[in-house]
């Protein structure tokens, strides 16, 4: 059985790969045997190192999803195709977050925020989709978020993005499925990341959202690693249109 859950021989993309929750992701993938190519506007070479100390492959593409166009972004894909030979895996998780009241809210927060969230999620996943189309599988892993289900405090451009990928994943189920390409999301709850350092320097509302967490806890990336390994592999292969929540039992509460 643990053998379905092994990549050897696969490729794959993980966006936003430079820290966080998408080196975390990259990592996983190629300790359970992926090559990796690693799709982020910053520097991506210690996951990189990470990769390659592994003994998996590792390709560095630098790209900007606030400001790159769909064509630079297919040329991205493309790009890995011919570099590593194929592409089997697609995590999207590459994502960014503006704060303010919703009177209030610029227009370019909105506009980047739903660029970077939504545009380029759907690109890259149009983008290999063709790829994993012609080649008979693939599997894109969304990142979506608790405010895929919820509204959120002060967020109105990041929820609406999340609520968006939550309603992409399933559309690109349904028209994939019998292609063999299977789309989900994983859905991370209040997560330790460089995103969540405002909410965690206010004392009083870090200590009102760990209270709410069944698990005492906020998550970090080592936690959402089973969920990316999962729905990458072969054991994952009848699961699609789904929107898994990691988040400690945050929703259930």
């Amino acid at each position: 059985m643990l053998d379905r859950f092994r990549l050897d021989g696969r490729v794959a993309v993980v966006t936003g790969s430079s820290r966080g929750l998408g080196q975390g992701a990259a990592v996983a993938l190629a300790e359970a045997g992926a090559d990796i190519a690693l799709v982020d506007r910053g520097d991506a070479s210690e996951t990189a190192a990470k990769i390659e100390a592994l003994g998996r492959r590792a390709h560095r593409i630098r790209r900007d999803f606030g400001a790159a166009t769909p064509e630079e972004l297919h040329a991205a894909i493309d790009e890995v195709v011919e570099t590593l030979g194929r592409i089997d895996i697609l995590v999207n998780n590459a994502g960014t977050i503006r704060r303010a009241p919703a009177t209030e809210h610029p227009a370019a927060d909105w506009d980047e925020v739903l660029a970077v969230n939504l545009d380029a999620v759907f690109h890259l996943s149009q983008a290999a989709g063709r790829h994993m189309i012609a080649q008979g599988g693939g599997r894109i892993i969304n990142v979506a978020s608790m405010l895929s289900f919820q509204g959120g405090i002060l967020v109105p451009g990041y929820a609406a993005s999340k609520h968006a990928v939550a309603g992409l994943t399933k559309a690109l189920a349904n028209e994939w499925a019998a292609s063999g390409v299977t789309v989900n999301a994983v859905a991370p709850g209040y997560m330790a990341t460089d995103n969540t350092a405002p909410i965690r320097a206010d004392e009083a509302r870090e200590a009102s959202i760990v209270a709410r967490i069944p698990a005492g806890r906020w998550g970090t990336p080592d936690d959402l690693q089973g969920a990316f390994v999962f729905l990458a592999s072969d054991a994952a292969g009848y699961v699609t249109g789904a929107i898994v929540p990691v988040d400690g039992g945050w929703l259930v509460r």
